[in-house]
């Protein structure tokens, strides 16, 4: 039989007891350094928003161009077989109108935004991002739409290296 502990040795301090110095205590900054990658495919695809192209990998074996680009296949479960440039026009999927902006804060104009599948990539292989140049009333799910880039000299590589989607104007492809 195991006897339990009625009161444990030492004594309980308080956070007054720190504040006050009754406590030795010392505070330590280390200079820490650190790398951090995102993977080969998201550093890859950060990459290639920079330099204002879209990339995705090839699975030959379930043939599907993924987008967003990764190395490994959720369908047949092996890893894709190469990098495949695609195109910045799309379909819009989905959207949301909100009428909050980044900051969870009421706005009057509307932000649009939502997913866009791509073309180049399978069906249903896109991302989502803002729309521009277009109304609540306009945006409709089937849209087709093609990426507004920011300058090159802006770019950092992100996702928002694209500014937004805005419609297809006649004529364009």
């Amino acid at each position: 039989m195991t006897a339990r502990v009625a009161k444990w040795p030492g004594v309980e301090l308080s956070a007054a007891d720190l504040l006050e110095g009754k406590v030795t205590q010392t505070r330590f900054r280390p200079d820490a350094k650190y790398a951090w990658s995102a993977g080969e495919a998201i550093s890859r695809f950060l990459e290639e928003l920079q330099a204002g192209r879209l990339i995705a990998r090839t699975c030959h074996r379930c043939e599907r161009i993924l987008f967003p680009p990764r190395m490994f296949c959720e369908e047949c479960f092996r890893p894709t077989d190469a990098w495949t440039y695609i195109r910045d026009t799309g379909t819009i999927e989905t959207y949301s109108v909100s009428y909050l902006d980044t900051d969870a804060k009421r706005i009057s104009e509307p932000i649009l935004v939502g997913v866009v599948s791509l073309d180049g990539a399978s069906p249903k292989m896109g991302m989502m991002h803002y729309f521009g140049e277009m109304t609540k009333d306009e945006i409709r799910i089937g849209m087709r739409v093609r990426a507004v880039w920011r300058p090159a000299e802006e770019r950092k590589g992100s996702v928002l290296d694209i500014r937004y989607f805005r419609p297809l104007r006649e004529g364009e492809r």
